[in-house]
């Protein structure tokens, strides 16, 4: 039998004491131990906790004491926002929890996710909330955390608030029981793909892995990105395959799978060796076609699904896409290079295709040419040929290889 587990139970235990004490104790009868943390800003707690606020603030080097004097609610959610992240961190670090869970409303759902966000991924995280049947993008960011609708308001114990919290334990228990092991003896590189760059990277991530590599492959969707984006910044990553880079079309036209403006900064943070294509900067992703902006309505679309109407980008915004992909790689201190496919940078630009404009193809890679200071290759190919793809892994080995010189 597996040693018990220890689950740290987070939560405002001010106003929502009983419930975390009911999930405390299912826990408990499942064989595990808990850590009941309090991050209330409110009267004291009428159960008893394992770790106060004051001492949550503690761990931020923070004295909670003359915020809660001032009673400015807002003021003390701050600093438990703040805190909440660095004991959680500390107690994971002396392997003094293996996972965390919350209940909460709107309040305790912000406090409980922006701490439950720091912690990396693979440790299990839970969090049961009256918001969890609407966008919770906010909440989780680029996190593994899982999100249960709490169905009814966390107010007391009902018939079906134990049905949910009951749920809710044994999820967060076998998930603590399941967790593997992430120590990985593989190094990492990450890549970016669109359905029309599959074929592109599933054979340089054939050439990767057989080079002793793990391959984490990321949609380009706008999420994928950002989440590629945090991988990156923790350390984990050595080598960058971004052949998909098209979130920028999104974000300079305004449409929907934009990764915000630090798309590609995470290199240069990190420090990460990279190979960059222009793949799949022929289009920006709106949604039915009614949703395409007017000023928009005169431009070549592709309806790529009911739900997904695709726009070309023209020669202008390629030119400015050209310029952008150039200065990111420009500012990475290590080894980059950008490689361009000249005949498509997606399945749907090639000749005789929807997408097909040499004009703004050509003013994409003058762009680029003309901005880089990083090597930049031509290859008189699809992005999706063999031999762009195999050029991209082996070119992203060789810096790799220098950078470890």
């Amino acid at each position: 039998m597996q040693s018990p587990k220890t689950i740290a139970i987070i939560g405002t235990l001010d106003s929502k004491g009983i419930e975390h004490q009911f999930l405390a104790d299912t826990i408990k009868a499942l064989g595990h131990k808990t850590l009941l943390i309090d991050l209330g800003s409110g009267s004291e707690p009428q159960i008893k906790v394992d770790i106060t606020r004051h001492q949550v603030a503690k761990a931020a080097n923070l004295n909670l004491q003359p915020i809660l004097d001032r009673q400015d609610r807002g003021e003390c959610i701050a600093a438990i926002a703040k805190a909440a992240p660095a004991i959680l961190k500390k107690l994971l670090a002396s392997e003094s929890i293996h996972a965390v869970i919350s209940l909460g409303g709107g309040g305790g759902t912000a406090l409980a996710t922006s701490a439950m966000k720091e912690l990396p991924l693979g440790i299990p995280k839970i969090m049961v909330s009256t918001l969890a049947s609407g966008n919770t993008a906010h909440y989780i960011g680029t996190s593994d955390i899982t999100m249960i609708p709490a169905i009814v308001d966390i107010t007391g114990l009902n018939s079906i608030s134990k049905t949910i919290f009951t749920q809710a334990a044994h999820a967060i228990c076998g998930m603590a029981e399941a967790s593997p092991n992430l120590t990985n003896t593989k190094p990492i590189i990450v890549a970016s793909m669109f359905g029309n760059t599959t074929e592109c990277i599933n054979t340089a991530k054939e050439i990767l892995e057989n080079a002793g590599y793990e391959v984490l492959v990321f949609h380009a969707t706008g999420t994928g990105g950002k989440t590629m984006e945090a991988l990156i910044e923790s350390g984990m990553v050595k080598g960058i395959l971004d052949i998909t880079t098209t979130e920028w079309a999104d974000e300079l036209v305004g449409a929907t799978l934009s990764a915000g403006p630090t798309r590609m900064d995470a290199m240069t943070t990190a420090a990460i060796p990279a190979v960059i294509a222009p793949g799949c900067l022929d289009m920006a992703n709106f949604g039915e076609p009614h949703t395409i902006p007017d000023h928009f309505a005169s431009r070549t679309l592709y309806h790529h699904n009911p739900q997904v109407t695709l726009m070309r980008t023209n020669a202008q915004e390629c030119a400015e896409l050209g310029k952008i992909i150039a200065q990111k790689a420009n500012a990475n201190p290590a080894p980059t290079a950008i490689l361009n496919p000249l005949k498509t940078v997606s399945i749907i630009s090639a000749k005789g295709q929807p997408f097909h404009d040499p004009d703004a193809d050509s003013a994409l890679f003058n762009a680029i040419h003309q901005h880089a200071t990083v090597p930049v290759i031509d290859y008189n190919e699809e992005i999706n040929s063999h031999t762009f793809a195999k050029a991209a892994a082996l070119k992203l080995l060789e810096l790799i290889k220098i950078s470890n010189q």
